[in-house]
Order: structure tokens, then C-alpha cells, then sequence
């Protein structure tokens, strides 16, 4: 099982850890802070052992990282990991601003569905199954929601489930929400987000995010 250290520190750059396994292009580790997509957000960007990161994916509780050339590398190795720390900045901040954005918008509209999402480093859209269009709801879910942000709010992030790796989210007082991803720390780093709604298919609404520059 590859220890994920992005869920003890998701705020970590650099990791010196060993090689677990080796099979082509392919590899785990023993420990990582490389995030694997998963719940729409995109996969890190990075280095291993000086290798580039083409991608990464989920293989039950283990992370399998592809490289750009894994020939040299055997289990046991020891070798370092370095983020693109940038990237992953920008998809944390908008990975929550989507989080925000999801909880006020079913609050909002009892029964709308939410059917699809996707978190990019440059913006974020989630995918709404609804009747009707979003956009007179839009200026008050980006009222509400920026209002959590500038409070600036500390966010915890922790295991329901260790065993089954199943976490959470919370901002005391207003939301527990399951969630795997990589968190901030506080709603403030977030910074102001814009909204825009598309309609992309009947009964389907979506909703895209996209955030001031830091």
C-alpha cells in the first residue's frame, strides 16, 4: 500500500522515499506526495528520481506513476520526489472552491444532481442534472460562497474510515463533506472566485469556476 503523504501534509514539495516496484515505464513507491486523479481532480505534475510523471492512477490502495523512462530504476532504490508545487497550488484552491460551490448550489436547489466534475489547474466546472437554468441562482451561490472564503475560515481535513482510506472535510458549523483530495488549510486561500453557467444538454447545467490570479 503507497503511504499517501499528501493527505498528512499536502503543503509537502519534495519527498525522499524508496522504489516498491518496477514494471516498464510504471512504478510505485513506498510513500508519496504525488496526487493520483481521482473525484475529477487532475493528476499531479512532477519528478521521480529525477524522471518526469506522464501520469498517475489508482490501483486499489497503491498509486501507479508512469514515467517518462523508468530504465535504471529497481525496487528498493531509494529516490526523491519534487512537486510542481504551482500547479498543484492552483488545483487545491479550486478543488475547494468547487467543494463550496457543490455544497451551496444543493443547498440551494433541493434535488439537483450533481452528474459530472472536473478540476484543472486554470479552472474548475461541476455538472449539475436540472430542470431549469442556474443562471439567476449564479450571483447568490458566488455571493454566499465568497462570503465563506473571506471569512477565512480554518479547514479540517481527516480519516472517517483509515482502513478504507475514506476521508473528509469540514468547516466547523457549516459543512462534513467525504472527500479524498488535497485541502488548504484555510478557506481564505481560496481568493475570489467568478462563476459562469453553460447549458450542455438538455436538463443538464454546468457550472464553471475560475478564480483571481495569486
Amino acid at each position: 500500500m503507497t503511504r499517501k503523504r499528501f493527505w498528512d501534509d499536502p503543503y509537502l514539495t519534495t519527498l525522499d522515499t524508496v522504489v516498491a516496484d518496477v514494471s516498464g515505464d510504471d512504478v510505485t513507491v513506498a510513500e508519496t506526495i504525488l496526487y493520483a486523479f481521482s473525484g475529477g481532480q487532475e493528476s499531479d505534475a512532477g519528478t521521480i528520481g529525477g524522471r518526469a510523471v506522464l501520469a498517475a492512477r489508482k490501483e486499489g490502495l497503491d498509486i501507479v506513476y508512469t514515467l517518462d523512462r523508468a530504465d535504471g530504476l529497481a525496487p528498493g532504490d531509494a529516490v526523491r520526489q519534487e512537486l510542481d508545487w504551482p500547479r498543484r497550488y492552483a488545483l487545491m484552491r479550486l478543488h475547494f472552491a468547487a467543494e463550496l460551490v457543490l455544497e451551496l448550489a444543493t443547498r440551494q436547489s433541493p434535488g439537483i444532481e450533481k452528474i459530472g466534475a472536473h478540476i484543472a489547474a486554470d479552472k474548475a466546472r461541476i455538472d449539475f442534472l436540472w430542470e431549469r437554468s442556474l443562471a439567476a441562482a449564479l450571483p447568490d451561490l458566488a455571493d454566499a460562497a465568497n462570503a465563506l472564503i473571506a471569512a477565512d475560515h480554518p479547514i479540517a481535513s481527516a480519516f472517517s474510515d483509515e482502513a478504507a482510506q475514506r476521508r473528509y472535510w469540514e468547516i466547523a458549523g457549516f459543512a462534513r463533506v467525504p472527500c479524498g483530495g488535497t485541502h488548504l488549510r484555510r478557506t481564505g486561500e481560496v481568493g475570489p472566485l467568478a462563476l459562469r453557467r453553460k447549458n450542455v444538454g438538455k436538463h443538464k447545467e454546468r457550472i464553471e469556476i475560475s478564480l483571481a490570479a495569486r
